[in-house]
C-alpha cells in the first residue's frame, strides 16, 4: 500500500512512501531500543516520512507501536502456533523453545524479543503499552495451559504434572532467551539453554 507525503518533495511533487515499508522499519526500531528508548526522531528517520506523515498514517506513537506489535507477531512468532500444534506435550515444548532461539538470535535482525524487551524495560510512563503486551502475552500462555492440559488427560504428561507450572517453566525459559540474546549470547549457547530445560521436562512414556 502506497501513502502520499503530507509534505511537498523535491520539484512541488508530493513523496509517496509504502505503509507497510515504513512499519516494518518501525517494527525494527521499537525493537532495538525498546518502546520507551525510541523517539519519533528515531521512527522517522527510519521509516523516511515525516512526523505529520507519520500521525496521518500511523497515529501516534502508542498506536504506531501496536500496530508493529501486531506485525511481530504475524511475522516473527509463527513458531508459538506451531508449537500449539504439535502432537506431542514434549514436541510443543521444544518447537516453543527451539522457535525462541531462532526468533531471538536471528542474524539480520535485533536480539531478543520485543514482548520480553517491552514487559521488561517500560517504566510507569509506558504502563499501558506494557499492559497491552502483558495481555497478549497471557493469551498465549493461557493457549499453552489448555493444550499441556490436554496432554495430561491424553496420559502425554504424568499424572502428577501441572499444566500452570510447566506453561511457567516454558515461559521463563522464553524469557531467559531472549534476555541472553540481548547481551551477547551466541545462537549455539542459546541452544544450551532450550536443551537443558528439556531435560527437565517430565514424560510419561519413552519417545
Amino acid at each position: 500500500m502506497n501513502t502520499r507525503e503530507t509534505t511537498p518533495a523535491a520539484r512541488g511533487r508530493p513523496r509517496e512512501f509504502s505503509a507497510d515499508e515504513a512499519l516494518a522499519q518501525a517494527l525494527r526500531v521499537f525493537w532495538t531500543k525498546g518502546y520507551e528508548g525510541t523517539s519519533l526522531s528515531d521512527l522517522t528517520e527510519a521509516m523516511g516520512i515525516t512526523r505529520p506523515s507519520l500521525y496521518a498514517a500511523f497515529g501516534n506513537k502508542e498506536t504506531l507501536f501496536r500496530k508493529a506489535l501486531d506485525l511481530y507477531q504475524r511475522e516473527k512468532l509463527q513458531y508459538v502456533q506451531q508449537a500449539l500444534a504439535e502432537p506431542s506435550a514434549r514436541r510443543v515444548a521444544e518447537t516453543l523453545l527451539f522457535g525462541a532461539v531462532e526468533n531471538a538470535s536471528r542474524p539480520s535482525e535485533p536480539t531478543g524479543c520485543l514482548g520480553v524487551i517491552t514487559s521488561t524495560a517500560c517504566g510507569d510512563e509506558a504502563k499501558s503499552v506494557r499492559d497491552e503486551v502483558l495481555e497478549r502475552g497471557d493469551v498465549i500462555r493461557k493457549a499453552f495451559v489448555e493444550r499441556l492440559e490436554r496432554a495430561k488427560a491424553e496420559g502425554d504428561v504424568p499424572a502428577h504434572a501441572n499444566p500452570e507450572a510447566l506453561t511457567s517453566l516454558l515461559f521463563a525459559l522464553v524469557q531467559g532467551i531472549s534476555l541472553q540474546a540481548r547481551s551477547g549470547s551466541s545462537r549455539e549457547q542459546l541452544h544450551v539453554l532450550a536443551e537443558t530445560g528439556l531435560a527437565q521436562w517430565p514424560t510419561s512414556k519413552e519417545r
